[in-house]
């Protein structure tokens, strides 16, 4: 009876152990690509290389030499998914954000969402903030140049294997003019293989 128990506990513990989940840190900066999807590592990289393509074109030195060096303003406006899978927009509009602001070249201000926010704070202040600290209303920097983009993707399947393609298009335009000043463009290419292709 007790070889019983004893054999009931080991194919237990066995069993537990078989199906007890393993986690192991890593660097965010690895790349890690088990599905062949959209990535933190595709946004990351092509974030960094379209922003610097942007800052080294015509657009910024014409708009420095006609405003006496001034830094342009800049802000993140829409980027859209147009891609075949649900897509983490608004990572990929951080990471472009990142990538503007530490580049120094440019000036940023707050999108949309964020300066609501600001705007009721500046009210709450106005009511209850002592008048030298208290920041008034109508002192906002407007933006030079709106940064707009679209994420798309094309998928090539067969029988266990896929090419995932995506292309990133990013275009800045000029908010006073309407004029496109520059456009961007990113183009990603995965080969996937595995038995059960759920692309």
């Amino acid at each position: 009876m007790k070889k019983y128990y004893l054999l009931v506990l080991v194919i237990t513990g066995l069993f537990i152990a078989g199906c007890a989940a393993g986690v192991k840190r890593v660097d965010t900066k690895e790349v890690i690509d088990l599905s062949g999807r959209w990535n933190d590592t595709d946004s990351r990289l092509v974030s960094e290389e379209m922003i610097k393509d942007a800052l080294v074109r015509p657009w910024l030195e014409s708009f420095k030499s006609t405003h006496n060096g001034k830094l342009p303003v800049v802000i993140v406006g829409t980027v859209r998914n147009l891609s075949y899978e649900h897509i983490a927009v608004q990572t990929f509009v951080k990471d472009l954000e990142r990538a503007l602001i530490n580049s120094g070249e440019v000036a940023f201000v707050s999108g949309s969402g964020e300066r609501g926010e600001l705007r009721e704070e500046r009210r709450d202040q106005a009511s209850h903030s002592s008048e030298v600290t208290a920041k008034p209303e109508g002192e906002e920097i407007g933006a030079d140049f709106m940064l707009k983009g679209s994420i798309n993707s094309i998928v090539d399947k067969i029988e266990g294997e896929a090419v995932v393609f995506y292309q990133v298009n990013l275009e800045l335009h000029n908010i006073e003019t309407n004029r496109v000043v520059w456009i961007g463009e990113k183009k990603i290419k995965k080969v996937v293989k595995r038995r059960h292709l759920g692309l």
